[in-house]
């Protein structure tokens, strides 16, 4: 079942608090489930570009992609840092949909309003993510014929971008071979989970450099991050996911909770003691999954949003199976993907990596180390580049950003954010956004 509307949210109207006016959003919008595998049903919702200067069909089409596993895109991406609305319900000043259609997928099964079946219908690893989305991309080019000529990237955020990479591989794959008609322009991976160790093993580093952990704090840090090298080394990769776990609890006990998402806040309870209550399931969880269903947020998507969307199954609860999507992706998490990252390179594929500089979980310092490992043949031109310095938008002679371009690998740092750049930095993300797609 599809619905779409020419002007959406029409019960909707978003009041500004400055000038008292009421405002309806405008957009056409459209969403849908598609059934990717017996008893695995993934749902989609498109917003078409609302820009004044443009035709949606002169403009790209961006595919986002949540992290966790388990947070949703259509709920948390939407809202929370680049849909047209903010969670209240107010016009985002920097919402991608201006210059861009965005399509926001559930992803993987499970995950926001997508649904399962049955519990032998979750993913439990990145090749079956893909192929899931694989049929997904394939009714949607499909029943959407407009978009197969428009260019077509995949930006992502955190755990997403570990999926967006197999993603693309998968569908660049896929066009090659012709059961996919897309223009596919290219693939954005934000604060990825792209090489799992890389991450955990400059924690300590980074903290210390930050004035985060003192000698003893450091030496702690380190111990526990060798536990998950060696077992990520010895292939134990459920193992590495339980060490990571118990790497973090230490982090956290060492820092006085600081928080993974952005190091200059803190969060507001002592998480470190959950472990002596709860599983390392559960406590990854209530770290990893839970921020990104805020009880305002669950109450907005099972309240007012699934009613206008009107084909949500009754039984289905927005995020009721993201606790059950990243348990069955638990022995998967810890894997790396560099090799994917690789072979995009290799086939030609725009990649751009973007990382914010006040991001822990995925800090800019591992990402710059799997970057270096690379075995794609520009990396020697793209190691000699120099920095270019990018002004904020809205502060001339006031740096926001740097930026690294040789062939079709692009790196930028997005100063004063966190894991979440499109909630820390919505400007510097939406200008980074129309620069990858060569909008600016």
């Amino acid at each position: 079942m599809d619905r779409t509307a020419a002007c959406t949210l029409l019960f909707l109207l978003a009041v500004s608090v400055n000038t008292g006016l009421c405002s309806p959003l405008a957009a056409k919008e459209a969403w849908s489930y598609v059934k990717v595998r017996d008893g695995a049903h993934m749902f989609w919702w498109l917003y078409y570009a609302d820009s004044q200067s443009a035709q949606s069909s002169e403009l790209p089409l961006i595919m986002w992609l949540q992290g966790g596993p388990g947070g949703s895109g259509s709920g948390f991406g939407n809202f929370e840092e680049i849909g047209p609305l903010n969670r209240k319900l107010e016009p985002r000043k920097t919402s991608w949909v201006q210059a861009a259609s965005v399509l926001f997928v559930d992803n993987p099964v499970g995950t926001g309003f997508s649904y399962t079946d049955r519990p032998d219908a979750f993913a439990t690893n990145v090749a079956t993510v893909a192929s899931d989305m694989l049929v997904l991309l394939q009714h949607f080019f499909t029943e959407r014929a407009e978009f197969q000529s428009v260019p077509f990237y995949i930006f992502s955020e955190s755990y997403g971008g570990k999926m967006a990479a197999v993603i693309s591989l998968t569908l660049t794959e896929a066009i090659a071979q012709g059961t996919v008609k897309c223009n596919f322009a290219g693939v954005a991976l934000g604060d990825s989970w792209i090489s799992p160790l890389d991450s955990v093993m400059t924690w300590g580093p980074y903290l210390y450099t930050t004035s985060l952990l003192d000698d003893s704090g450091l030496a702690d840090v380190s111990s526990a991050a060798e536990a998950v090298k060696r077992a990520v080394e010895q292939q134990q990769f459920a193992k590495a996911t339980e060490l990571w776990s118990v790497a973090e609890t230490v982090v956290e006990q060492n820092t006085n909770g600081v928080n993974f998402y952005n190091i200059l806040t803190q969060e507001p309870d002592d998480r470190s003691s959950f472990a002596v209550v709860e599983n390392f399931i559960s406590l990854q969880t209530r770290r990893h999954i839970r921020p990104l269903h805020s009880q305002s947020l669950r109450e907005l998507m099972n309240g007012s949003i699934r009613k206008k969307l009107g084909i949500i199954p009754q039984n289905v609860t927005w995020g009721g199976q993201a606790e059950d999507v990243f348990s069955y992706m638990a022995g998967d998490f810890m894997r790396p993907v560099v090799d994917v990252v690789d072979q995009l390179l290799s086939a030609g594929v725009n990649v751009t990596v973007y990382n914010g500089q006040l991001d822990l979980i995925v800090d800019t310092m591992g990402q710059e180390l799997w970057v270096k490992r690379l075995k794609w043949e520009g990396l020697p031109g793209f190691n000699n580049m120099r920095w270019t310095p990018l002004d904020e938008p809205t502060s001339t002679g006031i740096t926001g950003a740097f930026c690294k371009t040789y062939k079709n690998f692009a790196f930028f740092w997005i100063l004063k954010a966190g894991h979440m750049i499109p909630s820390d930095q919505g400007p510097m993300a939406l200008q980074m956004m129309k620069m990858i797609t060569q909008q600016d």
